[in-house]
């Protein structure tokens, strides 16, 4: 029996898909004429037409059908065994643990899925992380790596795909004078003691979630600090302070609070969030990741996820 080529079978599944060869070579990437030596060699090799071809449709043969049936499942079962071995050699087995801020959007899920279907010997196991300590599970090796709000100055951390660009909304107690209002302006913060964050995160991150000052230099009054993003809006409905978060945050977190009001505020920056990984880590489920995330990112437009 002369030598099997993977590339005429797969030409062959995407035919009796498409019933078209124009539209099977755009799939494949290749002629149309292309896709014709393709099915005429492996046509050769059984040594019967598989296909019937007129100026106006193409069908498969009798033999085609029942070809089709049987190739199907074991080329399925080729590509998943050729998958897992490729994996093993990455090193794709293990478990790979993922951090992540507040809650998980079809975004980050997408990307997760795509992960496993890729490396199907490798776990994911998917961690909270608190809002006061953005980097330390990554640093400690409780995680691989994080998702986390921007932004990120860490020399020892690498910073991987940023995506989900939000626009900023304030929390605020139901009874605050800006509660009714349809919207804020950034000036407009002075008015309003921010729910900051404790000191388990850095500096210039801190400010970065609750800043000390308007876009024009106005002092913006502190408010107590929290470890969580429940504290903080526990307070607000208490009517400590106003806490800033984006969009999507205020959507999932909005539903049955009527003690909260969230108003948009105009003139400040949308929050982004990032993928963030050790620069030195070893494990290469984390790079894998990063890589799988960065393309379903580049395969979907932008969606919000969460801040």
């Amino acid at each position: 029996m002369s030598t099997l080529e993977i590339r005429e079978l797969e030409a062959f599944l995407v035919l009796a898909e498409e019933l078209h060869f124009g539209r099977t070579g755009e799939r494949l990437y290749v002629s149309q004429s292309r896709v014709s030596q393709l099915l005429k060699s492996l046509e050769a090799r059984i040594g019967a037409p598989l296909v019937e071809r007129t100026s106006r449709r193409v069908s498969l043969t009798p033999l085609g059908q029942t070809f089709l049936s049987s190739l199907r499942p074991a080329y399925e079962a080729l590509r998943a065994t050729v998958e897992e071995a490729r994996a093993a050699a990455r090193g794709m087995g293990g478990v790979l643990r993922i951090g992540f801020q507040g809650t998980i959007d079809d975004q980050l899920a997408r990307a997760i899925a795509v992960f496993e279907e890729r490396c199907p010997t490798c776990m994911v196991e998917v961690a909270e992380i608190a809002l006061s300590d953005p980097f330390g599970p990554v640093r400690r090796k409780e995680v691989d790596c994080a998702v986390v709000l921007l932004p990120v100055a860490e020399d020892d951390l690498v910073l991987g795909p940023v995506f989900s660009r939000q626009p900023q909304i304030l929390a605020l107690p139901a009874r605050h004078p800006y509660a009714a209002r349809e919207s804020i302006s950034a000036e407009e913060l002075a008015d309003c003691p921010l729910i900051g964050v404790q000191d388990g995160a850095p500096d210039y991150w801190r400010r970065a979630q609750s800043p000390q000052q308007t876009p024009n230099g106005r002092p913006i009054p502190a408010g107590p600090l929290v470890n969580t993003l429940q504290e903080g809006l526990s307070l607000t409905a208490a009517g400590r302070g106003a806490m800033l978060l984006c969009r999507s945050s205020a959507a999932y977190h909005g539903g049955g609070r009527s003690s909260i009001a969230f108003v948009p505020v105009e003139g400040l920056p949308g929050s982004l969030l990032g993928l963030v990984l050790r620069r030195t880590t070893s494990a290469p489920q984390a790079h894998a990741f990063a890589q799988t995330l960065g393309e379903t990112l580049a395969e979907s437009p932008p969606h919000g996820l969460r801040a």
